[in-house]
């Protein structure tokens, strides 16, 4: 089928190769690399009706913004696909907007990442039937053989994307103090080994426990050239405010996102309050702090 592509960074990239690989006829648009179009008018020009738009930008102003600028252009028929990590109230705001000028807009997550184009995609889709429908062709060859569901009505994909990254958040962080218990320990363990045999036969086995062995394979046991900073892109942060709006506790995944902002701290001041609280309640000595260079 016919499909406009927005957005060809990382995942807009691979998603259009693997489409073309598999007949797909891609058109384009990103205003940072080559592109069949230099404007989402060409683009539009370039495709055939009832349109086929997939959004594949970061979340936030420039999703809205591209959105917007989709439903100025679109006519009555069209669908706008968000494949991005948008939150999911706007995903059905969206829906809603696109409705009301008669455009279809559907929800797709996608995880994957970089080797999506190799192993495919797995897709969480959320949207009317008809409106999936047409694009349904695009969802089944950017998936994996039973990589592909629709989940739900509008919104459905990226609640269901942004439950799938929360849970991620608590895996990563499982794996991280597993595997600093084993490297502050008494004994010469050699970690990338270990991350080795656990891919097989191992109850924790897992593509992010591969993606582990990888890191100390390229980086070393010791990963020494990556700094300890982690970020996050909201979905964890998203997944918790959703708990707690259905009061449903997600202690793992919170601690998990508490333990990112952690990483980003050079030095806690919660922790010099407890140092100082404890030097003046118990006499216990305190560290000097270090002195900027």
């Amino acid at each position: 089928m016919q499909l406009g592509m927005i957005g060809l960074g990382r995942m807009g990239g691979n998603m259009t190769k693997r489409l073309e690989e598999r007949g797909h006829d891609m058109k384009t648009f990103d205003p940072q690399v080559e592109s069949t179009a230099k404007t989402l008018e060409e683009l539009r020009d370039q495709l055939a009706a009832p349109r086929s738009f997939w959004m594949m930008v970061p979340a936030g102003k420039i999703t809205e913004d591209t959105f917007q600028a989709l439903l100025t252009l679109a006519e009555q028929g069209d669908v706008i696909v968000d494949g991005g990590n948008s939150n999911f109230h706007d995903s059905q705001r969206r829906y809603a907007d696109a409705q009301a000028k008669g455009i279809h807009f559907v929800d797709a997550g996608v995880s994957g990442g970089v080797w999506g184009l190799e192993v495919g995609y797995c897709l969480m889709v959320g949207g009317d039937d008809a409106a999936v429908a047409q694009v349904e062709p695009v969802f089944r060859d950017l998936a994996p053989e039973d990589g592909y569901a629709h989940v739900g009505a509008a919104g459905a994909g990226h609640f269901t994307k942004m439950v799938h990254n929360g849970i991620e958040y608590g895996l990563m962080q499982a794996y991280a103090e597993g595997f600093e218990v084993m490297k502050a320990s008494e004994f010469d363990l050699d970690l990338h080994e270990i991350a080795g045999i656990w891919r097989y036969g191992s109850v924790v086995r897992s593509w992010l426990l591969e993606l582990l062995h990888a890191a100390f394979e390229v980086d070393g046991s010791e990963l020494e050239k990556i700094r300890g900073y982690v970020q996050d892109s909201g979905e964890g942060r998203w997944t918790i405010a959703e708990a707690i709006a259905e009061d449903v506790p997600v202690p793992v995944i919170t601690a998990a996102l508490y333990a990112r902002f952690a990483s980003r701290q050079d030095e806690s001041f919660a922790a010099k309050v407890n140092a100082a609280l404890r030097n003046q309640f118990g006499g216990h000595a305190v560290e000097a702090a270090k002195q900027s260079t």
